[in-house]
C-alpha cells in the first residue's frame, strides 16, 4: 500500500501511498424508463455475434440490434493490461455509434490523451483531458448523442453532435462530429 524513498544514506525522503481510483457512475441504477441493453444474462438486444464471457461480461465486437437515433448511453468498461504493448495495440476498441461515429477506447492511462486515444472521436478530436484510468480497473462512459438531422431531400442540415464524460469528466462537451470517424460508414 506504501512505498518509503530513501536516498544512499538511508535517509527517508518520503513515502508514496497507493491510490485507488474509482469512477464515480460506476455501477449507475438505469432510470425507471431506460432500455437496458444487457445485464449480465442476455445477448438479446445485440447481433448474433454477441457472447459472454465465463466472467459474466459481454465481449467487444456486437452491436445492436435495433438502430438508434437520439440516446443517452451509461457503459462500463474494462481495459486490459498489456505492459509490453504500445500505441494501437493497448486493448484497441471502441463504441461504435450508427456504425459512423467512433468513441474511441483504449488504455491511454498515462498518455497524452489524443484523438486515437481513449475518449477522443477517433482521427477527429481528443479529449480535453486524458480522463483514463489504469488498465484492469473498471471505468465508465456516459455518452450523450444527438444524431444528424436532414431534410426531406436527403441533405444534411446538422451535424451529428456527442457528450463524453468519462470516469464523471467531461472529455468532450457537446462537440459537433461534421462526418463520420475513421473507418465508419458514410453519413
Amino acid at each position: 500500500g506504501l512505498a518509503v524513498l530513501r536516498d544512499a544514506s538511508k535517509r527517508q525522503l518520503g513515502v508514496l501511498r497507493r491510490v485507488q481510483r474509482v469512477s464515480p457512475t460506476i455501477g449507475l441504477a438505469p432510470p425507471k424508463d431506460a432500455t437496458v441493453l444487457f445485464n449480465g444474462t442476455s445477448t438479446s438486444a445485440f447481433d448474433e455475434k454477441a457472447k459472454i464471457a465465463p466472467s459474466g461480461n459481454l465481449m467487444h465486437g456486437t452491436t445492436t440490434k435495433d438502430p438508434v437515433g437520439d440516446f443517452r448511453l451509461h457503459l462500463e468498461f474494462r481495459l486490459p493490461y498489456m505492459p509490453t504493448a504500445a500505441g494501437q495495440a493497448r486493448g484497441n476498441s471502441g463504441v461504435y455509434i450508427q456504425k459512423r461515429y467512433e468513441v474511441q477506447v483504449l488504455d491511454s492511462f498515462g498518455l497524452e490523451g489524443v484523438h486515437n486515444e481513449c475518449g477522443g472521436l477517433y482521427k477527429t478530436k481528443a479529449p480535453d483531458v486524458n480522463m483514463c484510468l489504469p488498465p484492469l480497473v473498471w471505468q465508465t462512459y456516459d455518452i450523450d448523442f444527438r444524431a444528424a438531422r436532414f431534410n426531406a431531400a436527403g441533405q444534411k442540415t446538422a451535424d451529428a453532435r456527442v457528450t463524453v464524460v468519462q470516469n464523471g469528466v467531461a472529455v468532450q462537451n457537446n462537440v459537433a462530429i461534421p462526418n463520420k470517424t475513421g473507418g465508419g460508414q458514410p453519413e
